[in-house]
């Protein structure tokens, strides 16, 4: 592959952010997820670029979906990048079709996490753009998703104790990752499934975002992106304040209480403390608090009849949360029980 004529702006941006975010340090196995796409192949380009700065120790990952039907092609194609990069890669493919956009994602980030713990590479990097995070937000916002599901897309998460997922190209867009590989002249594959419309990002891809555009806001995806980005900070200082209300609200060891019926409780929070806490932050500990005492992922129907007990009086409760498991005041706590 050739190397770069010269030094362009998007390598200066993408050299200050792992600068500022220290995403991706020097000297360190760095495995990159590559579709053979136009993102992830600008991103493929741009480390291979900056590399002699860095001094990673780069391989390439790709996972074969086994759907569409030229899949197998694709795969090789990125196997052809690899040999002329000089770089190691991981190929692997899925036991059965995928065709599914949730069934792809899950596959793809068991597998690269697999690869990577089997191969000791702690840095998995994926090329998520700033498109990418606007998509999602309005996925998410569509779906009704809370404040958690807009933030749409981190820098870096955790995909098991050994492995983190970092995705360094959050603040650039598509249109971006398209003019550095047209003016590099970068053999990106087309990937034909990214116009089916079937698939619901794609449509808003391709119909809503361009609607959004040309109508409200031409820089829309970069606008949503930093909402997004304001959002993740947001809901970081929320949830360390809604552990701390946690931390004094839920009992180590189960109350004593002078009801008969206390061998049917599952779970506690003091009504006491959560009273004191500003209406987000009870919201955020009774999802916690659902979650780790039935499993429930509430939703915001099940947690605002919840929240309704925090100040109701005495033996108030909730239709069924899950099964025959309510919610019910036994002052001054909100316990889940079970119904006989």
């Amino acid at each position: 592959m050739s190397h770069p004529t010269r030094w362009t702006p998007l390598h200066a941006h993408l050299h200050r952010i792992l600068r500022q975010r220290q995403l991706l340090p020097s000297q360190q196995k760095v495995l990159v997820a590559v579709s053979g796409g136009q993102d992830s192949f600008c991103l493929l380009q741009l480390l291979v670029d900056l590399n002699p700065k860095w001094g990673w120790d780069l391989a390439l990952a790709h996972g074969d979906h086994r759907w569409p039907l030229d899949s197998n092609a694709n795969a090789q194609h990125v196997i052809h990048l690899a040999h002329q990069y000089q770089l190691p890669y991981f190929l692997r493919q899925a036991p059965t079709a995928l065709k599914s956009e949730a069934a792809g994602r899950h596959w793809r980030y068991q597998m690269l996490t697999e690869i990577a713990e089997q191969e000791d590479y702690p840095l998995v990097v994926t090329a998520h753009t700033a498109s990418d995070r606007a998509e999602t937000l309005l996925y998410n916002l569509m779906r009704g998703s809370g404040t958690d599901g807009l933030q749409a897309l981190s820098w870096r998460r955790p995909l098991s104790e050994r492995v983190q997922l970092v995705r360094p190209l959050l603040a650039v867009t598509r249109a971006q990752t398209g003019e550095f590989c047209q003016q590099r002249q970068l053999p990106i594959w087309q990937d034909a499934m990214n116009q089916e419309l079937a698939y619901r990002r794609n449509r808003i891809r391709l119909e809503v975002l361009p609607h959004l555009k040309t109508h409200f806001n031409p820089k829309i995806e970069t606008a949503l992106a930093h909402t997004a980005e304001v959002l993740q900070a947001d809901i970081a200082f929320l949830e360390a304040e809604a552990q701390k209300l946690l931390a004094v609200a839920v009992p180590s060891y189960p109350p004593t209480l002078s009801t008969a019926e206390s061998e049917h409780y599952l779970g506690y929070i003091n009504r006491d403390y959560l009273q004191t806490a500003p209406i987000a932050l009870q919201r955020r500990a009774l999802r916690h608090f659902l979650r780790s005492t039935i499993d429930l992922s509430a939703n915001f129907q099940q947690i605002e009849k919840v929240l309704v007990l925090v100040t109701a009086p005495n033996r108030s409760r909730t239709d069924p949360l899950r099964k025959n498991w309510v919610a019910e005041v036994v002052k001054p706590w909100i316990v889940i029980r079970v119904l006989s």
